[in-house]
């Protein structure tokens, strides 16, 4: 299998992270792709730490930008890996971030990768490979919880075999950074991630409710960076975030939203125990 993977990272004040995502990607095995940091405003001087560690790079800028970014630098050092630096003009939240890498992206396959998280150095070819093996146009993998080190913790969420749209109304154990799509099979119309609160399982539904079919490589490739601080003032959110979605996104009746809430549920608390 050949072609350019096109990953993107939402960057917002992730100024303790950059340079670690920058050299994560420069270490993938699979050594055809291009990285796509999209700054949404950052405050916290995210872009200086990108542009000194790139400054070792050859780059100049690119004139010709969407309507919502105010400038793109390009950094590269031969012809299989480069590196894009796209500035929004506004703070528009991690979805549009996301979408603007999608406007600007050149690759068959794009990856989505949080600029806290950790991927192991044979993500990308050990996805590829399995995406191929399954003929399959939408991929993922298992992960491991971190500390706020990064240091993995020893707790492993599996993913099952498939998930077709039913299985996934269910469970959200599709992890953002696992994701591999070929925009060959997968149109750009889908993988565009709506304006809602957890938009990337928004993002997920909408694409398997077409009928496509979610291929999970069970194989730990990433890591989860979680805070030490506790999650219990955010299980309420989470909760009335995929309440949102069953209702308003996917448009389920009451009685549907509750057979599916019930179940999600009891698979996020097992899988946080």
């Amino acid at each position: 299998m050949s072609g350019l993977v096109s990953i993107i990272v939402p960057v917002y004040r992730a100024r303790p992270y950059v340079e670690q995502t920058i050299e994560m990607v420069r270490q993938q095995t699979w050594e055809t792709w291009e990285l796509l940091l999209v700054d949404d405003r950052s405050n916290d001087g995210s872009v200086e730490a990108i542009e000194e560690a790139l400054a070792a790079y050859p780059h100049h800028s690119v004139e010709d930008v969407p309507a919502d970014v105010e400038r793109i630098e390009e950094y590269r050092w031969d012809d299989k890996r480069r590196i894009l630096l796209i500035c929004k003009k506004e703070n528009q939240g991690a979805a549009k971030a996301r979408n603007t890498g999608l406007s600007v992206a050149t690759g068959r396959y794009i990856a989505f990768l949080d600029a806290d998280d950790i991927w192991f150095a044979d993500k990308l070819a050990r996805e590829l490979a399995f995406m191929e093996e399954k003929q399959a146009g939408f991929v993922f993998c298992a992960y491991e919880f971190g500390d706020e080190a990064g240091r993995p913790t020893g707790r492993v969420v599996h993913v099952p075999p498939q998930l077709t749209y039913r299985k996934a109304l269910s469970r959200t154990v599709i992890f953002t950074t696992t994701v591999l799509i070929d925009r060959e099979i997968i149109q750009d119309r889908l993988i565009r991630m709506p304006a809602v609160a957890s938009e990337d399982t928004a993002t997920w539904w909408q694409i398997l409710r077409e009928g496509y079919v979610a291929y999970g490589l069970d194989e730990v490739l990433a890591v989860y960076r979680r805070p030490a601080k506790s999650l219990s003032s955010n299980k309420f959110k989470a909760m009335k975030r995929i309440w949102n979605l069953y209702r308003r996104q996917e448009g389920l009746s009451v009685a549907a939203s509750a057979f599916y809430f019930i179940f999600w549920a009891y698979r996020a608390t097992v899988r946080r125990i």
